[in-house]
């Protein structure tokens, strides 16, 4: 069961709540059981908050499941809206409130009476999205939302600014490196002389969302959220989009180029070719870096990509195009847009691997056997087991992928950061073999180097001791080659002179 499983991309109501409680004073109600509300300790832990996340979880319980769920639901709903008085409440779908076949609308229809709060409910589906998909669609509904409550209201402004600006969309909590990301493209766009009108959802409110028609563009850093709502502004009042992830030398200054033409179709008439050289000569560090001996010894190097779309495929052209290591596979988990991915690694990768189950990923990465990963926590995890270094860049995370620090990965200040990332996520030179000599492991213990069950072969006591004679560095090779030897020979029982035959047999 998918309960018992690891997932790169949580639930849909996961998705709507990051959406809700990004937003400033607005409160996000869920209806399911007991052990579902925990987005909130997962939020307040990991962003570090200050304040109590703004979700309530409407209990399933035997009583709900006797009488109904209205009553219960409804009074959640207006109990926050006195308690609390916010802006809006958001009601998102549950598998349980699925299961139960509950009229969530009739809900939202009937708290809406009795509140000074506007109501809504997600229109999310909970079998068919995951939680990228439902952040999306629940940024675009409230979005949307608003601009008809001002259209209606007669307080829609969408005249253009006096001087060029930008909407910044899809900055959520629980994104990785959302913040640091946001301060860095503030920071641009201040360089390049651009306003920023808003930045949605972090941090805004819901009454702001009037002005979104007032920006000359709209920037949407990151595939998986705010696509929607980019999408609804261009059709609604024609809002160029500029979707270029600025990270990395070459994709950043490709996305000030197509933020300059946006600008000049409008009049503007601004040049930033003088600033993208400027910056990538003298802020940036990556391009150097690309030239230095320490990068040219990482040429030819082999490494391994997984993750959501957009920080997937920017890693995997940052490494090839940028540092010359050679991208064996790519991959991401969202198989909804696996086409648009294809589209951007084509050229940049070996292969692409287009999957949600972390076993295949897991024994993808041991079957190439990579000198480095770059993927999410659940990558970490198995680098940690095939004892192959492995650097993070995207969702799932762990608390320390949100420093304290300042760790942009977008724009010229994220070049450097990753940099940094990509030649310490490598083993050094002989580090490996001098953290063996001074003690710096703490087994000699050689562990199967996958994650599928494979339980065909055993070790001898005297052949694991043989084996743990030969150096850390090279020890899981020689262990592979010679179970790859022992089942092309019909051997189920791995001896010392098994071991010594497989040597000879591959000539080492």
């Amino acid at each position: 069961m998918k309960l018992a499983y690891w997932m790169y991309a949580g639930p849909a109501h996961i998705g709507t709540l990051r959406i809700a409680s990004s937003f400033k004073n607005v409160h996000g109600i869920m209806h399911a059981p007991l052990g579902d509300d925990y987005f909130n300790v997962m939020r307040s832990m990991l962003e570090r908050e200050r304040d109590f996340t703004p979700v309530t979880a409407s209990i399933v319980d035997r009583h709900v499941l006797a009488r109904g769920s209205q009553e219960k639901v409804v009074d959640n709903i207006t109990r926050k809206d006195a308690e609390e008085h916010p802006d809006l409440i958001v009601l998102t779908p549950t598998c349980t409130s699925s299961i139960l076949q509950e009229d969530l609308q009739n809900f939202v229809q009937r708290a809406s009476l009795s509140t000074t709060a506007d109501v809504l409910l997600a229109d999310v589906n909970h079998y068919r999205v995951n939680e990228l998909q439902a952040a999306d669609r629940t940024l675009e509904q409230i979005v949307q939302f608003y601009i008809d409550k001002a259209r209606r209201q007669g307080t829609l402004v969408t005249s253009k600014t006096p001087t060029p600006s930008v909407n910044i969309l899809g900055i959520t909590t629980l994104g990785f490196h959302n913040q640091h990301d946001c301060r860095e493209l503030k920071k641009l766009m201040a360089d390049l002389g651009i306003q920023v009108n808003l930045v949605i959802p972090a941090g805004a409110s819901v009454h702001d969302l009037a002005r979104l028609p007032q920006a000359w563009f709209n920037l949407v850093p990151y595939r998986e959220i705010g696509g929607l709502a980019a999408q609804y502004l261009e059709s609604e009042f024609g809002q160029p989009r500029v979707g270029i992830t600025p990270m990395g030398v070459v994709e950043t200054a490709r996305c000030i180029r197509a933020i300059q033409g946006v600008l000049n179709a409008q009049g503007a008439n601004v040049d930033y070719e003088a600033f993208i050289e400027q910056q990538t000569r003298d802020v940036s560090q990556a391009a150097w870096f690309s030239r230095s001996i320490d990068c040219q010894n990482l040429t030819g190097k082999k490494a391994v990509v997984f993750g959501d779309n957009t920080h997937a495929a920017a890693m995997t052209k940052i490494l090839s195009r940028e540092m010359g290591i050679h991208v064996v596979w790519a991959g991401t988990y969202c198989k909804y847009d696996a086409d648009w991915f294809r589209g951007e690694v084509a050229g940049f990768c070996d292969e692409v691997l287009i999957t949600d189950d972390h076993t295949v990923v897991g024994d993808a990465i041991a079957r190439v056997e990579p000198a480095a990963i770059f993927g999410t926590q659940m990558e970490r995890h198995v680098g940690k087991r095939l004892n192959i270094p492995c650097g993070v860049i995207a969702a799932p995370i762990h608390i320390q992928d949100f420093p304290v620090g300042y760790r942009p990965f977008l724009g010229y200040e994220g070049t450097n950061q990753l940099v940094d990332l990509i030649y310490n996520s490598f083993t050094l030179g002989m580090e490996d073999h001098l953290l063996e000599i001074f003690g710096g492991h703490d087994t000699k213990e050689v562990i199967h180097k996958g994650l599928s069950a494979d339980s065909d072969l055993t070790w001898t006591a005297d052949g694991l001791a043989e084996l743990n004679k030969i150096p850390g560095f090279v020890r899981g090779k020689v262990k592979r080659n010679t179970e790859k030897f022992a089942r092309e020979q019909g051997i189920s029982e791995i001896t010392v002179e098994v071991l010594y035959a497989a040597k000879e047999a591959v000539g080492a």
